[in-house]
């Protein structure tokens, strides 16, 4: 899901007429993911392999029919060494085969856990807005609105002194609107939403009180 030239450009006006009438900043970006999940999928990966021992333990047939079909037929008793042997090897391929299929992006994003998502947007939301948006304005007026796509998650971070007057859940309506424009495939639609959203809180608690002054880029920001 990728953003058009019009969907920036609608950000961007809602953007411009948000800012219109507050002392509020208003910063947007979209991020296609918030983390890679390699961790993800390599404990994945260490399950699936420590889940060979326990099944050999359940069935020891298992390895006692590889060394029958693969080493030595005739054996009686397959020697306890050869057992470890095969069982190491099994765990090995199963870890290479896991690690391989979870290599796949959209299917390590699809089997990584909710709330693992959650805290990694939550995280990359902050690490943005402290180093693009936080106290850059006079009034510590600046917001952050930061959707990430392959998680269907989004963030808003207000600056300090917004943050001391606006509860958190007057955002509501705002994460509600940038949610539902991913979920119809709209992205740039749910933004421009939601940023009109954030500037009818800003406009009520924090009205224009002079000349404006654009102290944080318009543009919505790709990355």
């Amino acid at each position: 899901m990728r953003l058009s030239n019009l969907d920036h450009d609608r950000v961007t006006a809602a953007v411009r007429a948000a800012e219109a009438h507050t002392d509020g900043e208003i910063v947007t970006i979209v991020a296609a993911s918030s983390d890679r999940y390699h961790d993800v999928a390599l404990h994945y990966a260490v399950l699936a392999m420590l889940l060979v021992p326990a099944v050999l333990a359940f069935r020891p047939s298992v390895a006692e029919n590889i060394h029958t079909r693969l080493v030595d037929p005739w054996a009686q008793t397959p020697p306890v060494g050869t057992l470890f042997g095969i069982a190491l090897i099994l765990m090995v391929l199963v870890f290479l085969l896991v690690r391989l299929l979870l290599a796949w992006a959209p299917l390590r994003l699809a089997v990584t856990p909710g709330p693992t998502k959650t805290r990694r947007v939550r995280r990359r939301a902050l690490m943005l807005f402290r180093a693009g948006a936080e106290k850059r304005t006079r009034g510590s007026t600046g917001v952050l609105l930061y959707l990430s796509i392959g998680e269907h998650r989004a963030e808003i971070i207000a600056d300090d002194a917004i943050h001391s007057r606006v509860a958190p859940e007057t955002w509501g309506e705002a994460m509600a609107a940038v949610i539902a424009g991913v979920r119809d495939d709209r992205p740039g639609d749910g933004m421009a939403d939601a940023v009109a959203r954030i500037g009818a809180v800003l406009t009520e608690h924090f009205p224009r009180s002079g000349k404006p002054v654009n102290e944080l880029p318009d543009r919505l920001i790709e990355l």
